[in-house]
């Protein structure tokens, strides 16, 4: 069984290198809320089966991902009032992971899987009436 476990490991990381390599700017957004948005879920299974450590490990690489991802590849400049809003609501994303993970509740990390789903379904529709020279340019 851990063979398998880490054959399977081993695989989704070559498919999410291989994914990376070879996407566009709007599909790297795309893969960073995917990957905050699992990371929050498993932060709720391990809430609901109570493994704290595991819950703040998830919950610390949801944070990363917003943080040092989504947050850090705002163009403020070019953004402006919008790029300022959504660093604002990422900070407020921030703040509930850490009340979920300080209070071991499930209704911030609700809140902000659904904050991520509805800007994730956003970007998604963008990207599909945005000319594909101009996504580059983000």
């Amino acid at each position: 069984m851990y063979g398998t476990q880490r054959a399977l490991s081993a695989y989704k990381t070559i498919g999410v290198e291989t994914g990376v390599e070879s996407a566009d700017p709007h599909q790297l957004v795309l893969m960073l809320f995917d990957g905050a948005m699992i990371s929050i879920n498993d932060a709720r299974r391990h809430l609901a089966e109570g493994r704290i450590a595991e819950r703040g490990a998830s919950i610390s690489k949801s944070i990363a991902i917003i943080e040092n991802g989504l947050k850090a590849s705002l163009d403020r400049d070019a953004g402006g009032e919008l790029a300022e809003r959504l660093a604002s609501l990422y900070d407020y994303m921030r703040t509930q992971l850490l009340k979920a993970n300080l209070g071991g509740s499930d209704a911030p990390l609700a809140e902000v899987h659904q904050l991520l789903g509805e800007l994730r379904e956003a970007w998604a529709q963008m990207g599909k009436t945005v000319p594909a020279r101009m996504q580059g340019a983000a």
